[in-house]
């Protein structure tokens, strides 16, 4: 792609915004590059992008770019992008920008919770298979900087988000995969009905040659992609669970109990990466080999340690209700649950039953500490937290030996922290001081 005379507008300087800048100007653009924030976010930027901190809405009407790249933390809709959308050729996302100039095979993975941890399992079967294969997207590396590598990898596995796949336009995977859905980011979107949408756009461009891997069950409409199903719950699925072992059809191809990976929403994420594998011509056998001893990533449903006979789990990545009810569900001990965070505007009340199944007692903290309180009380003992490391003292003072401390939020963390991965550091630091 040659990109010589063209005027390119960024809009973000993160991780996906310096990357797409780095990319245009490699392909001989003209760059400049707007956010919000002031001069000490531009730090990593490339010297010959122009650069425009305190950016306004005003400054968008008075762009002319032939191409807006927008970073995916910035609303679409919102006042700022359709500023700069109104004089630009075109406002696409980071993730079309590159993937129009990246030529391999490509997995997309959504779903409102497992995406990085499939996007892992991906990238582990598809290595397996003899493919070079790179995790990125909303995992790890940007795609643009994938792209940017002298010598492109034969496949990536691609973790999509809503945000980021509300500004494609041609891009399309060779295998898309859909984990789940469940009511996430009210605070962005208007519906759920919205929301939605914003993930299907995974399937819009997908033609008879491509595969749609999806959980048996879920809506998502019309597909021209063969569609391959999964699922650990229900009978009829290509690909299911008996005890331990995962099936394809008849055939046992793939023992659980042979990685560290358990419960019933890390044997859906295998048998997503198994079908998405299988589907570029990789072998079960290849793909079982890859997965032995394969362990969740950081801050899902990680087993901290042990202390006077109580597991401390961290589940900060846990950012929704769907989350949050998978990891209490997934628990054979009696459990405390830590939860809370940002107010999402997330209905929590049908979680009682659960809560009052699974539940010996609740810790809430954070924003909206008030609102689960007043609400998980009605079916559980439940104490106020003013931080989490008091969220950890109460939650140890409640539970028993034999039991287990889970710490699954059930909302995001930016009323606190900069994000679920500092969250997670922070309740590990305040188990490991403990005494």
């Amino acid at each position: 792609m040659n990109l010589h005379g063209t005027e390119m507008a960024i809009l973000g300087a993160g991780r996906s915004g310096r990357a797409a800048a780095r990319l245009a100007l490699r392909l001989g653009a003209s760059v400049t590059v707007y956010d919000v924030a002031g001069l000490e976010v531009f730090g990593a930027m490339p010297a010959e992008a122009e650069l425009r901190p305190d950016a306004t809405v005003e400054m968008g009407r008075e762009c002319k770019a032939d191409v807006v790249v927008i970073s995916p933390g910035i609303e679409t809709d919102g006042e700022f992008a359709t500023a700069f959308a109104e004089g630009a050729g075109e406002l696409i996302g980071e993730i079309e920008f590159a993937a129009r100039v990246y030529e391999g095979r490509v997995v997309g993975i959504t779903g409102t919770n497992g995406k990085t941890t499939t996007t892992e399992l991906v990238q582990r079967v598809l290595g397996a298979g003899g493919m070079t294969c790179e995790a990125c997207g909303n995992y790890g590396r940007p795609l643009a900087d994938v792209v940017l590598d002298a010598e492109h990898p034969a496949a990536v596995a691609l973790e999509l988000s809503s945000f980021q796949l509300e500004t494609i336009e041609t891009f399309h995977p060779d295998v898309a995969v859909w984990l789940n859905f469940s009511p996430d980011h009210m605070d962005r979107y208007r519906s759920v009905e919205q929301y939605r949408a914003a993930k299907l756009r995974i399937f819009e461009n997908q033609t008879g040659k491509d595969t749609a891997v999806v959980r048996l069950g879920e809506e998502v409409g019309e597909l021209r992609a063969s569609r391959v199903t999964f699922s650990a719950t229900d009978e009829g699925a290509d690909y299911g669970v008996r005890g331990s072992r995962i099936r394809s059809g008849k055939d046992d191809v793939l023992d659980l109990s042979a990685t560290r990976l358990r419960g019933i929403h890390n044997a859906e994420n295998v048998m997503a990466a198994l079908a998405a594998g299988r589907a570029l011509g990789v072998s079960f056998e290849a793909a079982a080999d890859a997965l032995s001893g394969y362990a969740s990533p950081l801050h899902r449903c990680e087993l901290i340690g042990t202390l006077d006979g109580v597991e401390y789990i961290n589940d900060s990545k846990a950012t929704n209700l769907h989350a949050l009810e998978t990891a209490l569900r997934s628990q054979d001990r009696p459990t405390v649950l830590i939860a809370g965070g940002k107010e999402k505007g997330l209905d929590y009340e049908p979680l009682l039953p659960l809560l009052a199944e699974r539940a010996e007692a609740v810790v809430v903290f954070g924003e909206i500490r008030e609102r689960l309180q007043t609400l998980f009380s009605k079916v559980a003992a439940t104490n106020s937290a003013a931080s989490l490391e008091e969220a950890v003292e109460l939650a140890r003072a409640a539970a028993r030996p034999g039991g287990t401390v889970l710490f699954s939020p059930g909302t995001s963390s930016f009323d606190m922290f900069s994000g679920y991965e500092e969250r997670g550091d922070a309740f590990r630091a305040a188990v490991q001081a403990l005494k």
